[in-house]
């Protein structure tokens, strides 16, 4: 089974994929943006853009994830933000046409709560009070630029199963999914500190330079 994880920029999908990498026994996390890195890295830094817009990315992506389906006994965790239509065919779609058992998720918040979680993983103004309150984000930033056309188009039915985090915590994010999809996970042992502690280091080993 596949479980590709969307959202919008900042919806916890990184931090979800791995609290179900480690409570689901043999999973693995394969991250579509990796092949993104890559073909980035591969191009002049002028003629870089939206990697999705490449097709190299989507059929790479399919072909990867084709390729450990097949041979991968567990499960297998994609997070990934892809909101336009053609290319969610090309890529999900196309993954449940070779006949893999795909269960998509997209993880939904209200947009101030999207835009707390974005400051608390360092996107926008350096960290700085002004009278009391949150430094304002970049408007320049690609994920808040994102953000209203990702909430939107991810509502729409095509993107089914819709999960609102708001009010929830990453375990409970992901004890929802894996019961969504008949997975069993292992039992949450971890104190909170400890717990914290890893989705910590979670994060830190996923901030993006490229």
């Amino acid at each position: 089974m596949l479980l590709w994880i969307n959202g919008p920029f900042g919806g916890g999908k990184t931090q979800t994929a791995y609290e179900l990498r480690h409570r689901l026994t043999d999973s693995v996390v394969c991250d579509p943006e990796h092949v993104g890195f890559g073909l980035h890295r591969m191009t002049p830094p002028s003629l870089r853009g939206d990697f999705q817009d490449l097709a190299a990315w989507r059929q790479g992506v399919c072909e990867v994830l084709d390729h450990v389906l097949s041979r991968h006994h567990g499960t297998v965790i994609a997070p990934m933000t892809v909101v336009e239509p053609a290319y969610f065919r090309e890529t999900v779609g196309r993954l449940r046409e070779r006949g893999h058992e795909v269960r998509h998720f997209a993880l939904l918040a209200g947009r101030e709560t999207v835009l707390r979680r974005l400051r608390r993983r360092g996107f926008g103004h350096a960290a700085q009070l002004i009278a009391g309150k949150d430094a304002p984000l970049r408007r320049e930033s690609f994920a808040v630029s994102k953000l209203d056309l990702c909430l939107e188009r991810l509502r729409a039915e095509e993107f089914a199963e819709q999960v609102w985090t708001d009010h929830l915590t990453v375990p409970q994010v992901a004890e929802h999914l894996a019961a969504s999809a008949g997975l069993a996970l292992v039992p949450n042992g971890e104190g909170p500190l400890r717990g914290s502690a890893r989705r910590a280091w979670t994060g830190i080993r996923h901030i993006r330079f490229d």
